[in-house]
């Protein structure tokens, strides 16, 4: 009987030892698994459109559409440096003083977006017709001209939905 009893221990201890090892191959499956997972979710690698800096805009022209008088007169030029290296801006000037530019004083990087800000003085009341120079480093364009537009209607005046527009 004691002979029995030590063979079927050994074979549960066996078995038990087996088992183990089974369950530590499994979790290094599911540990190779969820590797390849997070490998497969990494950035695509960014590829330049231009040798040297770049400058592609979303849109080159803002349009207000039509606002009322004094409402607010910001907006926003979204960019993307599209080239190999860094995207220096030097100066960014609006075609006169009721148009006032904001840009990054630091390097755009490659792959990197940005924005122009704009300011436009909407105390003046007609149509919007101004332009805003970009100068830079970008490669084949030291300068961009960009576009506003837009009316301004005075005060009491009443803007629909239909002709309001916005940026």
């Amino acid at each position: 009987m004691k002979k029995i009893l030590v063979i079927v221990a050994f074979m549960m201890l066996g078995t038990t030892v087996s088992f183990a090892q089974d369950l530590g191959k499994a979790n290094t499956e599911v540990k190779a698994k969820k590797t390849t997972k997070k490998a497969k979710t990494t950035k695509k690698a960014y590829k330049a459109e231009v040798e040297g800096a770049g400058m592609k805009f979303v849109s080159e022209t803002v349009d207000y559409g039509t606002i009322n008088q004094n409402a607010d007169g910001k907006r926003e030029f979204v960019f993307v440096n599209n080239g190999n290296k860094p995207l220096i801006i030097t100066n960014a000037t609006g075609s006169c003083g009721c148009t006032v530019p904001s840009y990054p004083k630091e390097p755009i990087m490659p792959g990197q977006k940005a924005v122009i800000g704009v300011k436009y003085d909407t105390s003046r009341v007609g149509a919007i017709s101004k332009t805003v120079t970009i100068t830079s480093n970008a490669e084949g364009m030291p300068s961009k001209v960009l576009n506003i537009k837009g009316t301004v209607n005075p005060v009491g005046a009443t803007v629909t939905p239909a002709t309001a527009v916005k940026s």
